[in-house]
């Protein structure tokens, strides 16, 4: 069952936003983020760079610099409420080094962030484990490879 979604999907400042704007078409996002929902939801994703990125991680993480997602959740129930928000240059340099397609990167990231809107988390290790299983399954549903191999 796919589950009612109402997305926001925004840009910030970035230097050259067109690979990131052409790896992220908006029919695209949804689909990923509807195979990770477990009920309907509200979801602001944000793709941001590196300054706007790094501030965000250490204000509200206190760790001072930027990460690849952060995830904001606010409500859990009855609808899923959260803002993921992606730094662009931190997501293309990965995707990189690890030989990865963009558009699979993001992916993944957005599919992770969704879970953890939903309390999935991967603190200890069981819980990790667990999660890498449940992204990696929601991956192959939508036709991508294990993005932990």
């Amino acid at each position: 069952m796919m589950h009612a979604l109402s997305l926001s999907l925004q840009f910030g400042a970035l230097e050259d936003a067109a690979p990131h704007r052409a790896a992220l078409p908006r029919h695209k996002v949804v689909r990923w983020i509807r195979h990770a929902l477990a009920s309907d939801a509200e979801i602001t994703v944000r793709i941001v760079d590196s300054e706007e990125g790094q501030t965000l991680n250490r204000d509200f993480r206190k760790k001072d610099y930027a990460t690849n997602v952060l995830t904001f959740d606010y409500t859990q129930e009855p609808l899923v409420t959260a803002d993921l928000v992606l730094c662009a240059p931190v997501v293309a340099r990965e995707a990189e080094e690890q030989s990865k397609n963009l558009q699979a990167h993001y992916a993944h990231l957005i599919v992770h962030g969704t879970l953890h809107a939903q309390g999935w988390d991967h603190e200890l290790e069981e819980d990790a484990q667990v999660m890498e299983l449940r992204e990696t399954e929601i991956m192959a549903r939508l036709g991508f490879a294990n993005p932990y191999a």
